[in-house]
């Protein structure tokens, strides 16, 4: 294990600038490659995030309620305009990637 712990990082880095090497052009468009990974993990993040955060709001929200039920419209009213504002961040992530796709 202790060497591919040590080998292991060596060759991600070789791999993530063997296209300049082999590039005929020096790597002019080698950014676009970036680009759509960056994209791609934005969305990918966002929507992991945006679950997790979700989950976690309405579980949180549901203890509550079942704790004090009478309470019920105090909380439910916070943790729908809660769970808006973390879906809002998630479809900013997606406008913004997909703006970013279209500098491919």
């Amino acid at each position: 294990m202790n060497k591919l712990a040590k080998v292991l990082p060596v060759a991600v880095a070789l791999l993530a600038v063997s296209g300049t090497a082999f590039a005929q052009d020096g790597g002019a468009d080698l950014y676009k490659g970036y680009i759509g990974l960056g994209a791609g993990l934005a969305m990918a993040f966002a929507v992991l995030g945006g679950a997790l955060g979700q989950g976690l709001a309405a579980s949180k929200a549901f203890e509550g309620i079942a704790r004090n039920p009478q309470a019920a419209g105090k909380i439910q009213t916070p943790m729908l305009i809660g769970l808006a504002f973390i879906e809002s961040l998630v479809v900013f992530t997606f406008v913004i990637a997909f703006f970013l796709q279209g500098k491919l």
